[in-house]
């Protein structure tokens, strides 16, 4: 598959780049929906260590965009420490100066990871991108690095970052707006906290005014794991959202004020865990649960029921058969 053209601005504001190309050495880049769990199975900070190198790993945690100051990385060293990370440093730079500091930047040029936490995504972009860290980040992860970030750290992943804006179902015109984030992640627009903030009108919007960019929306405790081939397998609880407006009819470019926008042929998908969608393709790849449709559909007949066989009564029965509200909530219970 081809790279992508070099991203671009129109006049009317609107995001030309192309594509969700990179090159094969990079590293895996991996957005979290935010509230990822911290007790219990922890399954997607687990998978941040395993990808990070386990015992052999190096992890900087960055958490400039958290507004609990040292609260917040004492919390994410000792728990990557519990998972058995070999390595985890913190760093919390707070202004553009503090980010182009020798000490922080060799730190993030010695890691096998590096992790962004939640809080202020404007703030972590305005004290980033463009600055000696950022570009220490961005260079981590063309040489095979693992780049993860939660919440407003998942939305920096995108090369144009959902900077703020409001919830509600309806796409409205001015409803969203981006800024420059790192670029590790080409050719998507990645919103986070997506179903439990109700964030769906805000990335249909964002969509109808940059069609070429796939709006990829990460629920809590949920990763959009996403590898150097351009596929997304998803992990966690929740699902990905995934919103191609490739072929879009919209009044993106004409509506005015806080105006409802008209969204036509859209193409939508939710991913839930072990689902795997190619991004540079726009396509569904696999997904557990899905009927098998390799083999040749035949008709069956008589002779090829095996000799000898009989249905199970009751089996057969169960299917379909109604279930009260009581056996409902034995069932849930039990589950």
């Amino acid at each position: 598959m081809s790279t992508s053209d070099a991203a671009g601005t129109s006049e009317s504001g609107q995001i030309t780049d192309r594509g969700t190309s990179a090159d094969l050495n990079s590293g895996i880049v991996m957005p979290i929906g935010g509230a990822e769990g911290k007790t219990g199975r922890m399954t997607v900070l687990r998978e941040v260590v395993r990808l990070a190198g386990n015992g052999a790993g190096r992890l900087v945690v960055l958490s400039t965009a958290s507004s609990l100051g040292d609260e917040v990385t004492h919390a994410y060293l000792q728990l990557f420490s519990s998972l058995g990370i070999g390595e985890v440093v913190g760093i919390r730079p707070e202004s553009r100066a503090q980010a182009a500091d020798p000490e922080i930047v060799a730190a993030v040029q010695r890691s096998s990871a590096v992790f962004m936490t939640g809080g202020n995504q404007t703030k972590l972009a305005a004290l980033v991108v463009g600055t000696p860290l950022g570009d220490a980040i961005v260079a981590a992860h063309t040489r095979g690095a693992l780049v993860a970030g939660t919440s407003a750290g998942a939305s920096i992943c995108s090369e144009h970052m959902v900077s703020f804006g409001g919830g509600g179902s309806t796409p409205k015109f001015r409803v969203g707006h981006v800024s420059q984030g790192l670029g590790v992640l080409k050719g998507v627009i990645v919103d986070q906290h997506f179903t439990q903030r109700n964030r769906f009108g805000r990335l249909l919007a964002l969509v109808a005014a940059n069609p070429a960019q796939l709006g990829v929306g990460i629920d809590e405790d949920t990763a959009a794991i996403v590898r150097p081939d351009g596929t997304l397998e998803v992990k966690g609880r929740g699902v990905v959202t995934i919103i191609d407006g490739a072929e879009v009819v919209t009044t993106a470019y004409t509506a005015t004020g806080t105006q409802p926008l008209m969204m036509s042929n859209l193409k939508l998908h939710t991913l839930p865990r072990g689902a795997v969608f190619d991004l540079r393709g726009r396509v569904l790849l696999s997904a557990p649960g899905l009927s098998d449709t390799l083999a040749h559909p035949r008709v069956t007949s008589i002779a090829d029921v095996p000799f000898g066989s009989y249905p199970n009564p009751r089996r057969i029965a169960a299917e379909g058969a109604h279930a009260t509200t009581s056996e409902l909530r034995r069932r849930t219970a039990s589950s």
